[in-house]
């Protein structure tokens, strides 16, 4: 069986796993989990404890948050190094700002002087910082690997057979009929099916995402004709955000599936974008049939999907949200950083 692995580069802006608030909380913890260990050996009471941990942790957060942010900054240059470079890189960078900050503190009197502690300080840092990215790039691989099997679990939630079925019979129907506008659903199809089936190892835009779902709905668009009602609420400055492939798709599919299929009254999809500062905020809201408040029951396959290849590709920064609103519709939200 063919394994299909998804490119670090693709899943998480920048080819360093440690930029995003996930990371930054991991880091901190361990750094400062490991300083508490350390000092443990060190310490007979509680109170002699908290009180070298207070004074140690004024040398480790600066530091590690420092560290954090100067291998953001400069990630690009450090992502065309190979891995090897990468880990001397961070863990030297790490070792040297854990070694300044010893010799602050150390001149404002908050730290203990001489060249055993300085080294000490900068061997510490080091290997911090070489512990933290080898923990945070093993993580990062780890939930990289896909086989075959899983992309094709992931390709039948995406274009579900029924659809597929319908939308040849529609264009069966619409050849005698309206040859132009049968010719446009298998183009419309054709384009859905090369989104599916393209590289899963790559980020789309979120204009090329809307770009699609718009040719999905116009598919269905024809099958349910004026029960569908599709209004698009769009901010030009949040398309160049950037998603997981076929992201936005089955969240419309869902509000088609969920809000218009079962309805024996015209449903209504929103489809609503804003860029709110470094973030980019994503909505798709749909009307429900009267004798429910709630969407009908589904395997959830879709969704699932749409909400851990978020999580993969973002980590923490990422955030997906679904439930009624006050006036008894149903919406999934997303928020994004913006690129």
């Amino acid at each position: 069986m063919r394994e299909v692995v998804l490119s670090p580069d693709a899943l998480q802006p920048g080819a360093l796993p440690l930029c995003g608030n996930g990371a930054l909380l991991r880091a901190v913890l361990l750094v400062h989990g490991l300083v508490g260990v350390g000092l443990l050996f060190g310490a007979g009471l509680l109170q002699d404890w908290l009180a070298a941990f207070s004074a140690a942790s004024l040398q480790s957060l600066p530091s590690t948050l420092l560290w954090l942010v100067m291998v953001c900054l400069f990630r690009a240059p450090l992502s065309r190094l190979s891995p090897w470079l990468q880990l001397a890189g961070v863990g030297g960078l790490a070792g040297g700002l854990s070694l300044m900050m010893h010799v602050l503190l150390s001149r404002l009197g908050l730290a203990a002087e001489g060249a055993g502690t300085g080294l000490a300080s900068l061997l510490a840092g080091a290997m911090a910082g070489v512990l933290v990215y080898q923990l945070e790039r093993g993580r990062q691989r780890a939930r990289l690997p896909v086989s075959a099997a899983a992309r094709l679990a992931d390709l039948q939630t995406r274009i579900r057979p029924h659809f597929l079925f319908n939308t040849l019979n529609t264009a069966i129907t619409l050849v005698q009929t309206d040859p132009r506008q049968a010719e446009e659903v298998l183009e419309d199809l054709s384009d859905l099916f090369r989104a599916a089936l393209g590289g899963l190892d790559e980020a789309k835009t979120l204009e090329e995402e809307i770009v699609l779902s718009r040719r999905y709905l116009a598919i269905e668009q024809l099958r349910f004709g004026p029960r569908l009602e599709v209004r698009w609420d769009l901010d030009p400055a949040a398309g160049t955000a950037r998603l997981p492939p076929l992201a936005l798709q089955p969240l419309v599919e869902n509000a088609v599936r969920h809000g218009v299929e079962p309805s024996d009254r015209p449903g209504k999809i929103d489809v609503r974008t804003r860029r709110r500062r470094d973030r980019v905020l994503i909505s798709v809201t749909n009307t429900l049939p009267r004798d429910n408040r709630e969407p009908r029951r589904g395997h959830g396959i879709g969704m699932a999907s749409v909400r851990e290849r978020l999580r993969l590709m973002y980590d923490l920064d990422a955030d997906f949200r679904s439930g009624l609103t006050e006036d008894g519709r149903w919406r999934v939200s997303l928020s994004v950083p913006a690129s």
